[in-house]
């Protein structure tokens, strides 16, 4: 029998020190959330993980980016549709103007209508969405994933000559009338192109927002799988840690006091 080595004692020591270290391991796991604490927990989740959260991150910020281009798309259809009506009441003036019935001075009258509804859409033309113009015929490159990749969306252009030259039109003869009723149904018909190139716009715009929300699901689903503590599972772990440091530290109070027994032969 020794009293200067208390093998038993070392060992109990060591066992109950590794208790303790995974019993805290686990109660910040719990309370964290995360099974992985620092990167020795798993080195290649960790790793992945890391990667899949900047993925997340650019997914979302594509997302973002995808919504904004359709309010843009929206934005420009509102207005596109205040342009129809002025276009489809200059259409109706330009065919008042030519009733036989009306003399130049009703036509100067219809025309100054007419002239005003020029002005609009032209100043429509001039609008922008946060200081992007809607109507100068650029198109958007809009991000459509977390690698970069884009889109391009088809412009709307007021200044187009379909359209200028149906504003700058007037009815106040019977001449210019029939003319500007033919440059307004130009205009109308490019209008009809343009808003429905807007509305391919949306749809392919809300397309690639649902697929960029599905990506982010199952990007945050594996994330989870690599990074998200199970409590149920945990719990179990860290009721067993408990129940082993508090086992460790009565063995342990054991053998530091076994060495005593050696008193009884030097009695």
């Amino acid at each position: 029998m020794v009293i200067n080595t208390n093998t038993a004692a070392i060992n109990s020591s060591r066992y109950l020190a590794q208790s303790q270290s995974m019993l805290s391991k686990s109660l910040q796991r719990l309370s964290s959330g995360s099974k992985l604490i620092d990167p020795s927990d798993d080195a290649a989740g960790f790793a992945v993980s890391i990667r899949f959260d900047a993925q997340i991150n650019r997914t979302q910020a594509a997302a973002d980016g995808v919504a904004n281009a359709t309010s843009f798309q929206q934005t420009q259809d509102g207005f596109l549709s205040k342009v129809g009506d002025a276009l489809n009441r200059m259409s109706e003036l330009s065919t008042l103007a030519l009733d036989s019935t009306k003399s130049d001075s009703d036509r100067t009258l219809y025309n100054a209508e007419f002239s005003k509804l020029g002005t609009y859409i032209s100043d429509l033309g001039t609008k922008d969405f946060n200081g992007v113009s809607l109507f100068n015929g650029t198109s958007l490159n809009v991000v459509t994933d977390s690698d970069g990749h884009t889109v391009a969306t088809t412009a709307v252009n007021l200044a187009a000559s379909a359209y200028t030259t149906g504003t700058s039109s007037t009815v106040s003869t019977t001449t210019a009338a029939t003319s500007a009723l033919s440059n307004i149904k130009s205009a109308i018909t490019q209008l009809a192109t343009d808003r429905a190139n807007v509305g391919a716009n949306m749809s392919v715009l809300n397309s690639y927002g649902s697929q960029l929300s599905v990506l982010k699901d199952n990007l945050n689903a594996a994330n989870s799988r690599i990074k998200d503590v199970d409590v149920a599972s945990e719990s179990t772990q860290y009721a067993r840690y408990n129940i082993l440091v508090q086992a460790g530290t009565a063995m342990l109070s054991q053998a530091n006091s076994s060495p005593q027994s050696a008193l009884r032969l030097l009695g």
